[in-house]
Parts: structure tokens; sequence; C-alpha cells
């Protein structure tokens, strides 16, 4: 199994060395970068190369809304994990939509945080109860005004699969084997996908997708 490398941004030092110490026992996952904030974050992504953050909100210099704007512009393959004490959910509605993979609160147990990294690195998202109510609540409340896809986006049948199957937790390869095409052919499909929606990564489609009644 390959080893995930992760950095942490929160500027309470007790609460990172917390966290790395409650995730030292999963093997599979090697802190590799601290930081205070999200400057400091970003000077150090260039050596320390990680595939997934861990990323408070509220941080002096840069905050983490910010800097997740800025990371999932500039290193769009790096997955962002929001660990944070807001459960505000307009916080959660866009820090999905700018560009993070998941949102957990620092209420989390050390294996739901391992899980979400692990699901982030192989699925592109991670969505816990927490995220689905808040999904489900918008899906059904209509705040503003979604636009409709049978005027507005067309979609085929492989784009109509695709999106379902992402939305059921099937990796590419899977699908790939599921609808008989390459798994090359499904990351194009996601890809179109998401330039139709708007949306920066697999998390943002997924999240589009809930919230849109894409799915049932």
């Amino acid at each position: 199994m390959r080893v995930i490398k992760v950095a942490i941004a929160d500027d309470h030092k007790i609460f990172r060395k917390g966290v790395i110490l409650s995730l030292r026992p999963f093997t599979n996952i090697k802190f590799v970068q601290e930081a205070e904030n999200g400057n400091e974050l970003i000077e150090g992504l260039a050596e320390s190369a990680p595939d997934v953050i861990l990323m408070d909100l509220r941080m002096p210099v840069k905050d983490g809304i910010e800097t997740t704007k800025f990371i999932a512009k500039t290193y769009p393959n790096i997955h962002i994990v929001v660990l944070t004490m807001f459960e505000d959910e307009r916080f959660v509605s866009h820090l999905m939509e700018i560009g993070a993979n998941g949102y957990l609160l620092k209420s989390a147990d050390p294996s739901e945080i391992r899980r979400a990294i692990m699901e982030v690195f192989e699925k592109g998202y991670y969505l816990n109860n927490f995220v689905n109510r808040i999904l489900l609540k918008k899906s059904h409340a209509k705040q503003k005004v979604i636009p409709s896809l049978s005027s507005e986006i067309t979609l085929t049948d492989r784009e109509r699969d695709v999106i379902k199957y992402i939305c059921m937790e099937f990796t590419a390869s899977e699908i790939a084997q599921k609808m008989e095409v390459s798994p090359r052919t499904v990351e194009a499909i996601k890809d179109r996908l998401m330039e139709k929606f708007g949306t920066k990564n697999t998390a943002g489609l997924v999240f589009y997708a809930v919230k849109n009644n894409l799915i049932d």
C-alpha cells in the first residue's frame, strides 16, 4: 500500500501535534509538512509535495478559505480536507465549491480523519454524514435558483452513467469496467462534466450532482 503524504495547516501547534500523534498508528500516512498559516503552507508545498492537506480555516496572515482557493487552482492534484470548528453550512458549501475535497469538524475521531485522507486520495472526495445532511437540506430547500439541466445543460447517456457511478463512490477503474471503456475515457468524461458544471474537482462534481438532484 502506497504511503500517503500529508500536510497540516493550523495555527494551534498543540492541535497540529495532537492530530499527527493520533494518526501515527496508521503506517500508510506520513506527515511531510506543518504550517501555522496559509502562506507558510504554500511556501513549503514545492518541497514537501503532499498528496493531502488537512486545512484549518481561521488562521493568521492567509486563512484557509483563500489558501484552499489558491491551492485548488495552482496545485489541482493536491487534495484538501478542511478540518475546522466551523459547523455553519455556508462554510461547507463554499469550501466544497471552491475546491475542497472533504470537510471535517475538529471533533472527528482519528479513524474518521484517516478515512477522509484515504478516500480523497483514492476517490477524490469524502462526504460524511455531516456534509450529506447539508447537501440534502440544500437539495430540498431550493434556496436559490438552480439552472435546469433540461434547458441549459445537455448530458449524454455516458455522462449520466459516469456521474451516477461517481456518486456511488466507484473509482475510475471500476467505472471503466462497468461501462466497458478505458479508465482514460472515464477521466475524459469526468473532465467534461466538471467543465459543464463549473466545478474544480470530483468532490465539487458530487456536490453539484446531489445539490441539483442529478442522482436518485
